[in-house]
């Protein structure tokens, strides 16, 4: 497997592959932050997503052998490892379990997408916050969070960047995180969120453990 598998550094501002460029790739962050955007015929760019450490993108241009129809701009500076479809698919092929884990993760991230695309129109910003920090948590924890410590997050990115991940503006993601900060949720440290009150952050985010 690892004979097949090409890893490569990006710089923070370089591109994967643009929007329109042919691809047979799937592409697995192994490390940094990796931002998917589109542009729509006014010329304006939208972010759809930002890809933490074992996303993986392109399998929609490798799996219909299409043109990308996102851009793949790397926002940290990136580790990502590389799968030709040549041998991919082959792999695919000969193993179920490989095939129905691939499956698995992309009914997965559809969901996120769904839940993300869903909160945008139905929550206030400080709802989505709150659901992105504890998605973060969720990330860094595995799944499990701990209720007696006290956790941090580290921002991903930029508050412009991290604004656009629940869509909003930077000067707003700061009056909200001040918000918090006054509510004793909790206390910033540059770009660095310590999590005080896990369980106040969780009824802000609407979200039952």
């Amino acid at each position: 497997m690892e004979s097949i598998i090409e890893s490569n550094y990006y710089a923070k501002g370089s591109v994967v592959f643009r929007e329109g460029e042919p691809s047979e790739s799937l592409f697995v962050v192994k490390s940094g932050l990796i931002k998917l955007t589109q542009t729509n015929k006014e010329g304006k760019q939208h972010t759809l997503r930002f890809l933490f450490p074992g996303d993986y993108f392109g399998q929609f241009a490798l799996l219909h052998n299409k043109q990308n129809h996102v851009k793949a701009e790397v926002i940290e500076g990136s580790d990502v490892c590389r799968l030709h479809r040549k041998d991919f698919l082959p792999l695919v092929e000969r193993n179920s379990a490989l095939a129905f884990s691939f499956l698995m993760s992309m009914s997965e991230q559809l969901q996120q997408a769904e839940e993300l695309a869903g909160a945008m129109h139905i929550f206030e910003v400080e709802k989505r916050l709150a659901r992105l920090l504890v998605q973060l948590l969720s990330r860094k924890q595995s799944g499990l969070i701990p209720q007696s410590l006290e956790m941090s997050i580290e921002l991903p990115a930029a508050k412009k960047e991290f604004a656009a991940m629940i869509g909003t503006t930077a000067e707003t993601l700061s009056r909200k995180l001040n918000k918090l900060e006054s509510l004793h949720i909790i206390e910033m440290r540059k770009r660095t969120v310590e999590v005080l009150d896990i369980q106040a952050l969780y009824q802000m985010a609407e979200i039952s453990k």
